[in-house]
């Protein structure tokens, strides 16, 4: 039998973009999921655009308060039933293959996550870009992604009994909250790494890392204090993670004009 998959999508006001996103769902090749959908109070007609679709795999869940992305996260994924935890932004859309890729990931107890290739596209211009043309690791990953990383939640997979099994997202974050999970669970777990693009990533003029320069730095800078460099994970890459921080904080006082140059193409 097939293994089933949990779809979480957080919504809060996400209405532009996410009949495509949901589209991308209802096409997938492999048929044994759910979407638990988490509407985090919208004000907008995301509500109502997923009501228009009727599918019994689908359930609706409306937060009792607005709360951060990650705290609707960990509540949304309270609510599954799924073998299988996947992650889909509102905004953004998986290609038909997505879950049925990973097969072998779903019947092979020795990875314990997984994540994949995928492709940015950039609205304004209308343009696919794929995200990075180097060899994803399998594995053991923690030091592969401590020089370079490249998990994008959309592309990312997790075994439901390691979701549980250790700390949620960190719901103080409003940005690298993907970034501290996955580094967290990859000092750990194996991953199970699929090179082809199998997502497609919308940058657009709402992109919520595109507003918030000064909180990506300042919530990395709070991630990089907190961390015990004493842990020899931690300290024999404590160099790559220093450049991170030192690269987010030229960009944290880049003048808007040179970022907006920097991105003029996109």
């Amino acid at each position: 039998m097939e293994k089933k998959v949990s779809i979480i999508i957080n919504c809060f006001n996400g209405e532009k973009y996410l009949k495509q996103t949901l589209d991308s769902i209802l096409g997938q090749e492999y048929k044994n999921w759910e979407l638990i959908f988490w509407d985090n109070k919208s004000t907008d007609s995301s509500p109502v655009i997923l009501k228009t679709y009727n599918d019994e795999r689908i359930k609706y869940f409306l937060a009792t308060e607005h709360t951060s992305l990650y705290m609707a996260r960990n509540l949304a994924a309270e609510k599954a039933t799924g073998d299988f935890l996947a992650f889909l932004d509102c905004d953004d859309w998986w290609n038909t293959n997505f879950l049925s890729s990973r097969s072998v990931f779903f019947n092979s107890p020795e990875y314990h996550f997984s994540y994949s290739n995928c492709n940015h596209y950039f609205q304004k211009k209308d343009r696919f870009e794929k995200f990075t043309n180097k060899h994803l690791d399998s594995g053991f990953i923690f030091d592969f992604l401590a020089r370079e990383y490249l998990v994008k939640i959309s592309c990312f997979i997790i075994r439901r009994d390691i979701f549980q099994k250790e700390s949620k997202f960190n719901k103080n974050y409003n940005i690298i909250g993907d970034y501290e999970y996955v580094m967290r669970i990859a000092e750990k777990y194996k991953a199970f790494a699929i090179q082809e693009p199998l997502a497609n990533i919308r940058f657009h003029q709402s992109n919520f890392l595109d507003l918030n320069r000064k909180m990506f730095f300042e919530e990395y800078l709070n991630w990089f204090l907190s961390t015990d460099f004493r842990n020899e994970n931690y300290k024999k890459n404590k160099k790559y993670f220093s450049r991170q921080l030192l690269k987010l904080r030229l960009i944290r006082y880049m003048p808007s004009f040179l970022v907006n140059i920097l991105k003029k193409n996109r």
